[in-house]
């Protein structure tokens, strides 16, 4: 945990210095605000506490300004101590007991033009400001500042979507953790065909988890689709799954998991086959289903440029799959600091026609997504439509959409049938 909290600070102070001055600077922002008060906090101001701040500390306000000039970013704390190697302390309580006029002799000795606050209508991650916040900080600046304030949206939204080198140095070991972890789970070491249920692999991911000293940051899935009358609709993987689903041969396995680890989340999504009494590999027809969800894999992730939005790509994406004989449905999001993630919608499952706000917003690079999605194929075998449900993390740069750790491209069988040479 020690060594963690080293590189979470390191990644911290290169940010700080790399990503947020071109960002303020192209967002014509040069005083940023971001206030939280302890265990209710702006989720945008836990991406900038030191690794040993598990929360603010009563009222904390950081400030960040540009004093022009391609001068570094001023980094200060409106509070009763430093927050992290960064963030100064710039309130002496003893010489000023009023946080708020603290920060009011700073604003006034730097007379910025526009103070961003993280204020959004559609954008919850930078929506932090809390409503009592707001209004005290309004009353106190005074008319001739808080007619200054704007919000810092995009700054916000672009803080948080950024990826840096170092931090996708690393990232592909955390996505290669959250595979082997899929990997392990979807093995005869885990599953025994007709006793094991999908929630007991459900809670097995979580104590592994535990094991490795990991968190997630939302509870898995595992779901069944199988030659049975069942449907398998979108409202079923969600909310409607059978709490005890026993695992049977033939089966057709689906999970969703993720990780958090350094700060950074991974969202993946991969299916296995139980193999039946006397069968080696996955059948002829559940193979060509799963080549249908990697075709639109790159369809989709084909579509990627930077400046457009995530509306024009899933509009596009989609056209192009049904034209190939795809049925698709596209609900990709950004990942990062926050598993659903600021920055690009691209679709969601019931949204396949756009997302208002958000999924006009264009594409960045350097940014990194989930690509999730599922093409539905009907299963002559099975007499009835599957959906072959893929999700993995990947990073969009000039280059475009590489994977980060790879993605599936067949069906995982249980057990492992060793390759033969």
């Amino acid at each position: 945990m020690k060594e963690r909290a080293t590189v979470i600070d390191n990644l911290l102070e290169d940010r700080i210095k790399t990503v947020l001055p071109n960002l303020m600077r192209s967002n014509g922002i040069d005083m940023w605000l971001v206030i939280s008060r302890e265990y209710n906090e702006d989720p945008v101001i836990e991406t900038f506490l030191p690794a040993t701040w598990l929360a603010a500390r009563r009222r904390t306000i950081l400030v960040m300004y540009d004093p022009g000039n391609n001068q570094d970013i001023e980094t200060l704390a409106i509070a009763r101590y430093d927050v992290g190697k960064s963030f100064k302390k710039a309130w002496d309580k003893e010489k000023e007991p009023d946080q708020w006029k603290a920060l009011l002799g700073i604003i006034e000795a730097r007379n910025p033009e526009k103070i961003g606050i993280n204020k959004s209508e559609f954008f919850g991650l930078a929506d932090g400001i809390t409503a009592t916040d707001l209004e005290e900080l309004e009353k106190n600046l005074g008319e001739k500042y808080a007619s200054k304030l704007v919000s810092a949206e995009q700054l916000a939204i672009g803080w948080l979507e950024t990826r840096t080198p170092k931090e996708m140095a690393i990232y592909p070991q955390i996505c290669r953790i959250a595979h082997e972890i899929i990997d392990e789970a979807f093995s005869d070491k885990v599953i025994q065909p007709g006793v094991t249920t999908t929630e007991d692999v459900v809670w097995w991911m979580r104590e592994k988890i535990r094991e490795l000293n990991l968190i997630t940051w939302f509870h898995p899935t595992v779901d069944v689709q199988r030659a049975d009358p069942e449907s398998f609709d979108h409202l079923r993987t969600f909310s409607k799954r059978p709490d005890a689903n026993v695992i049977l041969p033939g089966d057709l396995l689906h999970v969703d998991f993720g990780i958090k680890y350094l700060r950074l989340n991974t969202d993946t999504q991969q299916h296995a086959y139980v193999l039946k009494p006397g069968e080696t590999e996955v059948p002829a027809y559940l193979k060509a289903a799963f080549e249908k969800g990697n075709q639109l894999q790159d369809i989709f992730t084909n579509n990627f440029k930077g400046g457009v939005s995530g509306n024009e790509v899933l509009k596009k994406s989609r056209q192009e799959a049904i034209a190939n004989g795809i049925k698709p449905s596209i609900y990709t999001h950004p990942l990062g600091f926050h598993g659903h993630a600021a920055g690009t919608t691209l679709g969601m499952w019931d949204a396949q026609e756009g997302v208002p706000v958000n999924g006009d917003y264009p594409l960045h690079y350097n940014t990194a997504y989930a690509i999730e999605l599922n093409a539905s194929v009907f299963i002559k075998e099975w007499n009835k439509e599957i959906r072959i449900m893929l999700e993995e993390d990947a990073i969009f740069t000039e280059n475009g959409v590489q994977y980060i750790d790879g993605r599936q491209k067949s069906i995982l069988t249980i057990p492992r049938i060793p390759a033969t040479h």
